[in-house]
């Protein structure tokens, strides 16, 4: 890669680690949060809720709107508004104002990582289009390791506004080298919104727009509840329970770059074990949560896989779209966050639903069976690509 092309991906990294840390770092504010402006803990977090719902509803429709701009203005304007919004959080003193300004995040969040990713695979060598889209998802992972934390502290220190003028002042730092290390000359795609969305309807989008939200899913009905699962399942005490979250955030960084390796070749011949070895780590938790030592392993394992399919599946919509819906490419770049989102609120459901109805530990069980559904559709999509590979040799 040239020298332009690093720095791009090192600015590229930088703005996903800020928007990250933007997007997780609520969690751990949520009891100042309740306590500043009077409102339940539950209130307050329907704030994550609200970002969720908000990223996976707005991101593709805004998306496929301002995909005729050139990416270099509508990028740093998205960034002004990034900014404009953490600020606004910063300034809110009623629930009802923040829940606006989270919802101006969210969007503008969503649309971010889309056009990050557009040019990502745009600019890049071909060979390197995989390794600099895992490096980039990695920003996410080190927002939640180090960004949440700092976030977090920072909040605890000086109250809950003073976080969101952090985020704020990395928003500004992301726009600065934004400005410099986007190319100008990238062009937006002239297409009717009709065209864009058309691309929602493709049964080959739909299938593959499940696999991550089933994968992501399949981890988050043991994840959302891991802090009691840790505390009544493992008998860990609860002064260690950060630094296992620790753990858990640390290995999963190895999780991205492992995915950067995969999709080099045949990334989604290769998803359809990785998922079944995904069902096998998750069913094993039930056993292995007798021991201590074996309950972290298993943990640990669960976090080296997580976002293995990341990459694959991000080129995997790009080159699906470039194959049927050329003109929507940057809304095909969005769908991989879109989808991871709407995994977590799957996951987060039916893990609510098993610690209710069940034992606390069957969550395991359920995850587990998410992931040989991903597993089931990605043998699906494989097997379409190859039919559809054997019928264009046969043309031709």
């Amino acid at each position: 890669m040239s020298k332009h092309q690093k720095l791009l991906t090192l600015n590229l990294f930088l703005l996903t680690f800020v928007l990250g840390t933007s997007e997780f770092v609520i969690v751990g504010l949520l009891s100042e949060v309740s306590v500043d402006l009077n409102i339940s803990i539950s209130t307050a977090g329907a704030l994550v809720s609200t970002f969720a719902i908000s990223f996976a509803i707005g991101t593709p429709i805004l998306t496929a709107i301002s995909s005729r701009f050139s990416k270099y203005p509508l990028m740093l304007t998205l960034i002004v508004l990034f900014i404009a919004g953490n600020i606004l959080s910063s300034l809110s003193e009623t629930y009802e104002l923040l829940i606006i300004s989270r919802i101006l995040t969210a969007v503008v969040t969503g649309v971010l990582i889309a056009l990050a990713m557009a040019v990502a695979s745009e600019v890049m060598p071909t060979e390197k289009r995989g390794p600099v889209i895992s490096i980039i998802f990695t920003g996410f992972t080190i927002a939640s390791v180090i960004g949440v934390p700092i976030g977090t502290f920072i909040g605890q220190l000086g109250g809950w506004r003073m976080t969101f003028w952090f985020t704020a002042i990395l928003g500004i730092i992301s726009l600065i080298a934004s400005s410099v290390t986007i190319p100008k000359e990238l062009t937006g795609a002239k297409s009717s919104l009709k065209k864009q969305i058309g691309l929602l309807t493709n049964s080959r989008i739909i299938i593959a727009f499940f696999i991550p939200a089933l994968s992501i899913g399949a981890t988050y009905t043991i994840y959302t509840y891991l802090t009691p699962l840790l505390l009544n399942v493992l008998v860990i005490p609860e002064q260690y329970i950060s630094l296992v979250f620790l753990l858990y955030g640390l290995v999963s960084i190895f999780s991205t770059i492992i995915g950067g390796k995969l999709v080099i070749r045949n990334g989604i011949g290769k998803l359809r074990y990785i998922f079944l070895i995904q069902a096998m780590i998750l069913g094993l938790f039930y056993f292995s949560s007798n021991s201590i030592v074996l309950g972290l392993l298993n943990i640990s394992f669960i976090a080296l896989i997580v976002y293995t399919m990341n990459s694959t599946m991000q080129l995997y919509f790009i080159d699906l779209a470039d194959k049927h819906y050329p003109s929507a490419k940057d809304l095909a770049s969005s769908l991989t966050p879109v989808s991871v989102n709407v995994g977590i609120a799957l996951g987060s459901a039916l893990g609510g639903f098993v610690t209710t109805n069940m034992k606390l530990i069957d969550a395991s069980w359920f995850g587990g069976i998410l992931a040989i559904v991903a597993s089931l559709l990605t043998f699906t999509s494989y097997y379409l690509d190859q039919k559809t590979s054997i019928q264009t040799k046969g043309k031709v």
